[in-house]
């Protein structure tokens, strides 16, 4: 990765690496799979998916990064089908639009939500923990007007294990910039 790097040479390079690998499990050597209907992103202010999409398997997109750009690296890992499905009870949520609803509990709500969390991603813990009781109708309402995206589970076939790793970068005239860097890095 780097500038004027083209997107879906990253999926290539991603992939050969990610399937380069198995996993031995209950006696049973498993091929990893990168999970094709993800991928990174590039990162904006207060945006966390603001534009660009960062495959993870190979394809032909010639879209390139550029100077000044930050992304989000993210690899996706299974032993499964390799593409995941929507499933099960949704917790997860982030304003994704500008809207007046009409219902007040979703007028109430949507103002608790862009003073707590902006655009940033939140769970319905995080409502409970500022002081929101009774919101279930209120966020139905606002997901429904589009004001509120729902981010679901999301599950490969049962039994299959998943893994996700992620570093964050921003490419700087002269450098590449890991920003997540750590003791483990």
């Amino acid at each position: 990765a780097g500038i004027d790097v083209r997107l879906g040479d990253i999926g290539a390079a991603i992939q050969e690496v990610m399937e380069s690998y198995e996993i031995e499990l209950d006696g049973k050597t498993l091929p990893i799979k990168p999970i094709r209907n993800l991928c990174g992103h590039n990162i904006g202010r207060y945006l966390i998916h603001s534009g660009k999409s960062v495959p993870i398997v190979a394809n032909r997109d010639q879209t390139r990064m550029e100077e000044g750009e930050l992304y989000a690296i993210e690899t996706f890992g299974t032993t499964g089908s390799g593409y995941v499905q929507e499933e099960g009870v949704c917790s997860h949520y982030a304003k994704t639009a500008d809207g007046q609803p009409r219902l007040p509990s979703a007028k109430k709500l949507l103002h608790s939500i862009t003073k707590n969390f902006g655009t940033l991603p939140f769970c319905r813990r995080y409502l409970d923990r500022a002081g929101e009781s009774h919101y279930y109708l209120g966020l139905r309402h606002l997901v429904d007007a589009g004001i509120v995206t729902a981010y679901p589970p999301l599950c490969d076939v049962k039994g299959s294990y998943t893994a996700q790793s992620e570093h964050t970068f921003i490419l700087r005239p002269t450098v590449k910039e890991v920003l997540s860097r750590g003791d483990d890095y």
